[in-house]
């Protein structure tokens, strides 16, 4: 009897289609528009379809990975697969934790942007103050357990995934196509060759799409894992590619380039008031308020988990109950991206958030094609084709940061520093003297190869 429940309780493809995508067009698309608009001028329509071009390939690793070790561990258990217990899943697995944090600082950010259009332009320099509140807000309510959250996750992410489709498609029709002309030219680089600010601006259009990863996690709960996790992670990329476009699209039919560059951090809503008026404008805020509550409240909870795994897999310090505290990792994550969302704007997040996020996407890659050509059946020219484009990507998004924005690059480079002699640290400090590191991995290996 348990084991029917437990048959009738997993997620159907729709299902597991619904959550891949609510997480996916998120909070994210709002505020990622104007600073690829500041890349690539009136091309950042294409940069989105350039960008699902690039998820492409790299999902194929994804998906051949989720077919064959299908587990609520997901991108973990493939660091543990591709590269074993130690030193390097750990650095590796960190960095996906990291991005899930700047993901947080950034939505919260937008989430700060964006309900600030509704108060005077003198409030301005209050949205990190609502960021943070919107953190402590998800904390309370991830303390309060899975059942709130889920709740809360499923009414937003209807709410949040039909607006925005409804905004592009009314958007696109009120507007029509826009005129492109591709003759921007970025800031401090008319002396690069054409076309190096667009393949940049790649790195942030992928980093709008990089909640298809999340999918992974759903191993343990969806209805045939070995094929439905590969198909739900191709039609949510394709989904949110057409709404993306769409959305994009309008937004360029309703503003100059450099209207939009101007209101980067709130794009979508300056676009809907001079198409739409004022109920376009309330409208398109109302949905950017919900999207960003929602995508907070589910990339904690997300990334807190991610956490608690590595502390049980022993990949990080132990992160059981401490004093009064039941969830130490709910509470680190949770103060690392409130101390993010105060230092730092939301371009500089975004562009922390997709330097690390690129670096992971690589290793991932890497591990299939180097290690695994005996365990998974796959195409070897896909994964590398993934690696230099991720490369290509990532070299060309450093070089505009270090000519436009040093500072990035310097914080980028301390956290994964800081990363890497911590986990080094640590990994030493539980070797035994015959150079052997009691993990814990291989209970959990079982337990993930037996769901």
């Amino acid at each position: 009897m348990k084991d029917t429940t437990d048959k009738n309780n997993k997620l159907s493809l729709i299902g597991s289609i619904s959550l891949g995508t609510g997480v996916m067009i998120g909070a994210g698309i709002f505020v990622l528009m104007g600073q690829i608009a500041e890349l690539v001028g009136d091309l950042f329509p294409i940069a989105f379809i350039a960008g699902a071009v690039v998820v492409g390939f790299s999902s194929y690793s994804y998906v051949k990975f989720s077919n064959a070790f299908p587990s609520s561990g997901g991108v973990v258990k493939f660091f543990n697969k591709s590269y074993g217990p130690g030193t390097t899943t750990g650095v590796y697995s960190l960095l996906m934790y990291v991005s899930m944090v700047v993901a947080q600082s950034l939505v919260a950010g937008t989430f700060g942007a964006y309900t600030l259009r509704l108060f005077p332009e003198s409030y301005a320099g209050y949205a990190s103050i609502l960021g943070i509140l919107l953190l402590v807000t998800a904390y309370i309510i991830n303390i309060l357990g899975n059942k709130v959250i889920g709740a809360t996750a499923t009414f937003t992410a209807i709410i949040k995934v039909g607006g925005i489709a409804l905004l592009a498609i009314a958007g696109l029709v009120a507007s029509g196509f826009a005129d492109i002309t591709g003759d921007y030219i970025p800031q401090n680089t008319e002396t690069l060759p054409q076309g190096f600010g667009f393949v940049a601006a790649l790195a942030l259009s992928i980093l709008a799409y990089k909640g298809f990863t999340t999918i992974t996690n759903q191993g343990g709960d969806i209805k045939n894992p070995h094929k439905n996790l590969g198909r739900s992670i191709v039609i949510s990329i394709l989904i949110c590619t057409l709404i993306y476009v769409a959305l994009a699209l309008a937004v360029a039919g309703g503003l100059s380039i450099p209207e939009i560059i101007k209101a980067k951090d709130y794009a979508l809503a300056a676009a809907a008031e001079p198409v739409f008026g004022e109920w376009g404008l309330w409208f398109t805020i109302a949905i950017a308020i919900v999207a960003t509550f929602s995508g907070v409240i589910a990339s904690v909870f997300s990334a807190s988990r991610l956490l608690g795994m590595l502390s049980n897999m022993k990949q990080v310090p132990s992160l059981k109950r401490i004093g009064n505290f039941k969830n130490p990792a709910l509470i680190f994550t949770v103060s690392l991206a409130i101390l993010l969302t105060a230092l730092f704007d939301l371009t500089r997040i975004a562009s922390i958030g997709a330097i690390f996020y690129l670096i992971m996407d690589i290793a991932i890659h890497w591990g299939l094609f180097r290690y695994l050509k005996n365990e998974v059946k796959f195409k070897p020219i896909i994964p590398l084709i993934a690696i230099v484009m991720d490369t290509v990507v990532l070299a060309a998004f450093l070089y505009i940061k270090y000519l436009n924005d040093p500072m990035v690059l310097i914080v980028a480079a301390i956290g994964i520093i800081l990363i890497l002699i911590a986990e080094r640290f640590f990994m030493i400090s539980h070797t035994d003297d015959d150079g052997n590191m009691p993990m814990g991995m291989e209970n959990t290996n079982n337990k993930n190869n037996k769901s």
